[in-house]
Formats: C-alpha cells, sequence, structure tokens
C-alpha cells in the first residue's frame, strides 16, 4: 500500500521543502519509488528541482481546480533522481478562493490521488507555511503527518497549536491520520539555546520526537542551487548521513509512542 505523508507546520522557514526533497531522495535511494507533491505557492519545492512556478503550464493548481486534470498529466521527473514531482506554481496562491465554496473542499487532493493509477510505495507533501486550506487538503490526503521543528523557542511554540489541528482533522476528516514525529531542524550543537529547546521538545512530547536530528549544513543551501539534494551533492556529509537514518527508520514502518 502506498504511503501517503505530509510534512507541515504553519510557521515558515522551519525545513519543510528540505525534509520533503531530502526524505524522498534517500528512500528514493533505498529503491523505493516516490512521487513528490508541492501545493505551496512558493513553489520552493518544484524550484529544488530546476522547474519555474512563474511558467508552469499544469501543475498541482489544476489537479486541485479542475476536475479534469489527473496527477498523470502533469508529472515531471524531479530532476536527476527517479522521483516523479507533481509540481507546484504561483497559481496556489488563488487555489484556495476558486476552492472556497466547492462542498469537497478539503477532499481534493485525496480524490486526486485516489484516482492515479501511477504506482508509488511513498508519496510526500510539502505544505505552505499556513494551516488553511492546501495544508487541510495536505492532512486529510494523508496516513501520516511529519513535523519539522526548528530548534528555537518561536518555531516550537505553535507545535502545540499545529498538533490540535492535526488531532482536529483526524477526528473530523480523516480517520486514519496518525502522527509520523516530530523533527528537529537547522540544529547546532554549540548553541545552547538548541540544544535547551531540543530538551524541552523531548520533555513535552516524549516519543513523537524523533531520535534524529537534522543539523545546521551549508549543503542544504547550496544543493538547490545545482538542482540537487544534498545526498548527491554532499553524498558524505552528516545531513546526508541524518535523511538517510530517517527515511531508515520511516520505511520501517515502527509507530511511534
Amino acid at each position: 500500500m502506498t504511503r501517503v505523508i505530509v510534512v507541515a507546520n504553519q510557521k515558515g522557514g522551519v525545513g519543510k521543502t528540505t525534509t520533503v526533497a531530502n526524505l524522498g531522495a534517500a528512500l528514493a535511494e533505498k529503491g523505493f519509488r516516490v512521487l513528490l507533491i508541492d501545493i505551496d505557492a512558493q513553489s520552493a519545492l518544484s524550484a529544488t528541482f530546476g522547474l519555474d512556478p512563474y511558467n508552469m503550464p499544469r501543475s498541482m493548481y489544476s489537479v486541485l481546480v479542475h476536475d479534469n486534470t489527473s496527477l498523470a498529466r502533469i508529472l515531471r521527473p524531479a530532476g536527476r533522481t527517479p522521483m516523479a514531482l507533481a509540481p507546484g506554481s504561483v497559481d496556489l496562491a488563488v487555489a484556495e478562493v476558486r476552492l472556497a465554496n466547492r462542498a469537497d473542499r478539503a477532499y481534493r487532493l485525496d480524490n486526486a490521488l485516489s484516482r492515479n493509477r501511477v504506482p508509488f510505495d511513498f508519496v510526500v507533501i510539502d505544505t505552505p507555511p499556513s494551516l488553511g486550506l492546501l495544508t487541510l487538503n495536505g492532512l486529510v490526503a494523508s496516513h501520516e503527518v511529519l513535523i519539522p521543528v526548528q530548534a528555537q523557542y518561536l518555531a516550537m511554540r505553535g507545535v502545540r497549536a499545529l498538533m490540535e489541528s492535526v488531532w482536529r482533522v483526524k477526528r473530523r476528516l480523516n480517520p486514519k491520520l496518525r502522527l509520523l514525529g516530530l523533527l528537529p531542524t537547522m540544529y547546532q550543537a554549540d548553541d545552547r539555546h538548541a540544544i535547551e529547546v531540543v530538551h524541552e521538545l523531548r520533555e513535552v512530547f516524549g516519543a513523537k520526537v524523533f531520535d534524529i536530528i537534522i543539523s545546521m549544513d551549508s549543503g542544504f543551501a547550496e544543493a538547490p542551487v545545482v538542482n540537487q539534494t544534498i545526498l548527491t551533492y554532499d553524498s558524505n556529509s552528516e545531513g546526508a548521513a541524518a535523511f538517510r537514518k530517517l527515511a531508515e527508520e520511516i520505511a520501517d514502518g515502527k509507530p511511534r509512542r
């Protein structure tokens, strides 16, 4: 069965797109068939793999807003990786307005995935930095939610609100949704504040926090410039190793307590 994972956090700049791209690449490296979906109007995931979100004739906007556009029609190669990409575009900025009066507005992505006939082992979804309708579509369409949390106090503060939103979606719209885990990101081992934030995350959320920590690594910023993930740009780096460990743990499939 295809596992659908949404990467979500209402705060921007916490590493959502980096997590989607590199987790997907690490899963693909293990031999899994991986689809990445970009439903963020900023379309940073699409830009990571060399696509221009300002010049995208068919994108996830088309899939979400128009009934006659299937996922299969918009799929692109994700750069030089073996993954497939359903690209985003700047048009997604008005998607929520276009969908506001539709009775199925929260289920558009779920319905598109249900109709899709291209086989994948994992679908990983990048979402906007908000708890709006596009992120809701990601949550409703998914089996699991992964929450990147920047190792800073203000980033940590919003986690509880996001968790409450996840539980509401689970109760009302998607009973199959479960928390995959909280992933500390942008960590600096020599920064006392970052150390304290990760410690508090573990105190509050316990086993829901991954043991794996994604540290600050210049390769994460440099790799998209050449349309790569860190796994190919700097394969022996600490960041590449962390995402390989994360992919191994996720592929193992053991639920977090």
